[in-house]
Protein backbone atom coordinates (compact mmCIF):
# COMPACT_ATOMS: atom_id res chain seq x y z
CA UNK A 1 0.00 0.00 0.00
CA UNK A 2 1.19 3.44 -0.82
CA UNK A 3 2.17 6.03 1.73
CA UNK A 4 -0.31 8.40 0.40
CA UNK A 5 -2.99 5.36 0.93
CA UNK A 6 -1.51 5.33 4.28
CA UNK A 7 -2.13 9.17 4.82
CA UNK A 8 -5.54 9.33 3.74
CA UNK A 9 -6.60 5.56 5.44
CA UNK A 10 -5.33 6.95 9.15
CA UNK A 11 -7.94 9.84 9.92
CA UNK A 12 -10.61 7.73 7.99
CA UNK A 13 -9.94 4.73 10.40
CA UNK A 14 -10.43 7.10 13.30
CA UNK A 15 -13.38 8.36 12.24
CA UNK A 16 -14.78 4.82 12.13
CA UNK A 17 -13.92 3.98 15.34
CA UNK A 18 -15.02 6.92 16.62
CA UNK A 19 -18.78 6.35 15.86
CA UNK A 20 -18.10 2.39 16.29
CA UNK A 21 -16.72 3.07 20.04
CA UNK A 22 -20.43 4.84 21.54
CA UNK A 23 -18.81 8.46 21.00
CA UNK A 24 -22.20 9.38 19.06
CA UNK A 25 -24.34 8.87 22.40
CA UNK A 26 -23.23 11.91 23.88
CA UNK A 27 -25.30 15.21 23.64
CA UNK A 28 -25.84 16.82 20.93
CA UNK A 29 -25.20 19.96 20.03
CA UNK A 30 -24.40 22.56 16.81
CA UNK A 31 -20.64 23.85 16.38
CA UNK A 32 -20.23 27.24 17.83
CA UNK A 33 -17.31 28.07 16.08
CA UNK A 34 -16.82 30.72 13.52
CA UNK A 35 -18.30 28.99 10.53
CA UNK A 36 -16.90 30.41 6.97
CA UNK A 37 -19.18 28.68 4.01
CA UNK A 38 -16.85 26.39 2.08
CA UNK A 39 -13.89 24.43 2.94
CA UNK A 40 -12.49 23.12 6.46
CA UNK A 41 -9.24 22.05 8.44
CA UNK A 42 -10.20 19.01 10.46
CA UNK A 43 -6.99 18.91 12.74
CA UNK A 44 -6.65 15.62 14.73
CA UNK A 45 -4.36 15.49 17.61
CA UNK A 46 -3.58 12.16 19.42
CA UNK A 47 -0.95 12.84 20.97
CA UNK A 48 0.33 14.66 24.61
CA UNK A 49 2.70 15.95 27.01
CA UNK A 50 4.73 13.04 25.63
CA UNK A 51 5.21 14.71 21.95
CA UNK A 52 4.62 18.51 22.84
CA UNK A 53 6.67 19.29 19.35
CA UNK A 54 3.47 17.82 17.84
CA UNK A 55 0.61 19.23 20.00
CA UNK A 56 2.28 22.76 19.50
CA UNK A 57 2.09 22.38 15.44
CA UNK A 58 -1.75 21.53 15.35
CA UNK A 59 -2.70 24.53 17.62
CA UNK A 60 -0.30 26.27 15.63
CA UNK A 61 -1.76 24.94 12.33
CA UNK A 62 -5.18 25.67 13.40
CA UNK A 63 -4.21 29.12 14.34
CA UNK A 64 -2.87 29.70 10.55
CA UNK A 65 -6.26 27.90 8.94
CA UNK A 66 -8.65 29.71 11.16
CA UNK A 67 -7.50 33.40 9.20
CA UNK A 68 -9.60 32.22 6.47
CA UNK A 69 -11.18 28.53 6.89
CA UNK A 70 -13.27 26.75 9.19
CA UNK A 71 -11.47 24.59 12.09
CA UNK A 72 -12.42 22.03 13.99
CA UNK A 73 -9.76 20.26 16.34
CA UNK A 74 -10.15 16.82 17.52
CA UNK A 75 -8.04 15.72 20.05
CA UNK A 76 -7.77 11.84 21.17
CA UNK A 77 -5.93 9.36 22.88
CA UNK A 78 -3.23 10.98 24.91
CA UNK A 79 -3.94 14.15 23.33
CA UNK A 80 -7.44 14.81 25.53
CA UNK A 81 -4.43 15.31 28.51
CA UNK A 82 -3.79 18.47 27.28
CA UNK A 83 -6.84 20.02 27.84
CA UNK A 84 -7.86 19.47 31.27
CA UNK A 85 -7.86 22.52 33.53
CA UNK A 86 -4.75 21.33 35.64
CA UNK A 87 -3.21 20.26 32.75
CA UNK A 88 0.31 20.99 31.90
CA UNK A 89 1.43 24.10 30.12
CA UNK A 90 3.19 22.59 26.88
CA UNK A 91 6.21 23.79 25.76
CA UNK A 92 8.61 23.09 22.63
CA UNK A 93 11.30 25.49 20.98
CA UNK A 94 9.99 28.78 20.12
CA UNK A 95 5.99 27.68 19.41
CA UNK A 96 3.63 29.74 22.03
CA UNK A 97 2.76 27.71 24.75
CA UNK A 98 -0.16 24.61 24.61
CA UNK A 99 -2.43 27.37 26.98
CA UNK A 100 -1.71 30.59 24.99
CA UNK A 101 -2.69 28.95 21.58
CA UNK A 102 -5.58 27.18 23.21
CA UNK A 103 -6.87 30.57 24.55
CA UNK A 104 -6.33 32.37 20.83
CA UNK A 105 -8.47 29.23 19.33
CA UNK A 106 -10.59 29.53 21.78
CA UNK A 107 -10.73 33.79 21.23
CA UNK A 108 -11.18 32.75 17.61
CA UNK A 109 -14.02 30.91 18.23
CA UNK A 110 -12.11 27.78 16.69
CA UNK A 111 -13.75 24.62 17.78
CA UNK A 112 -11.81 22.35 20.51
CA UNK A 113 -13.04 19.18 20.93
CA UNK A 114 -12.90 16.03 23.46
CA UNK A 115 -13.56 12.32 22.73
CA UNK A 116 -15.34 11.56 25.34
CA UNK A 117 -14.30 7.54 25.31
CA UNK A 118 -10.57 8.80 25.82
CA UNK A 119 -11.54 10.61 28.58
CA UNK A 120 -13.13 8.59 30.07
CA UNK A 121 -9.82 6.24 29.88
CA UNK A 122 -7.54 9.22 31.22
CA UNK A 123 -9.99 9.35 34.27
CA UNK A 124 -11.13 12.74 33.34
CA UNK A 125 -14.92 14.37 32.47
CA UNK A 126 -16.23 16.92 30.31
CA UNK A 127 -16.01 18.74 34.04
CA UNK A 128 -12.43 18.70 34.29
CA UNK A 129 -11.69 20.73 30.66
CA UNK A 130 -10.86 23.80 30.37
CA UNK A 131 -13.88 26.31 29.58
CA UNK A 132 -14.93 26.65 25.96
CA UNK A 133 -13.58 22.98 25.27
CA UNK A 134 -16.28 20.77 24.20
CA UNK A 135 -17.19 17.32 24.18
CA UNK A 136 -16.98 15.72 20.78
CA UNK A 137 -19.75 14.33 18.59
CA UNK A 138 -20.96 13.43 15.29
CA UNK A 139 -22.90 17.04 14.49
CA UNK A 140 -19.91 18.81 14.91
CA UNK A 141 -18.07 17.11 12.38
CA UNK A 142 -20.39 17.54 10.10
CA UNK A 143 -21.72 20.79 10.61
CA UNK A 144 -18.33 22.81 10.84
CA UNK A 145 -18.27 23.67 6.96
CA UNK A 146 -19.68 23.21 4.10
CA UNK A 147 -17.60 22.15 1.15
CA UNK A 148 -14.09 19.98 1.09
CA UNK A 149 -12.70 19.35 4.55
CA UNK A 150 -8.95 18.64 4.71
CA UNK A 151 -7.30 17.03 7.51
CA UNK A 152 -4.03 17.13 9.08
CA UNK A 153 -3.09 14.45 11.30
CA UNK A 154 -0.80 14.66 14.28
Amino acid sequence: MSSRRIYFSIPLAMLVLFFSSGCTNIQKEKIESSQIAGDGVFIHVSHGSEEPHRVLMALSMAEKMAEDKSVLVYFDITGVNVLPKDAEDLTFGDFPSSKTQIAKLLKKRVGLYACPSCLKAADKSAEDLMEGIKIASKEAFFDFAEGRILTLDY
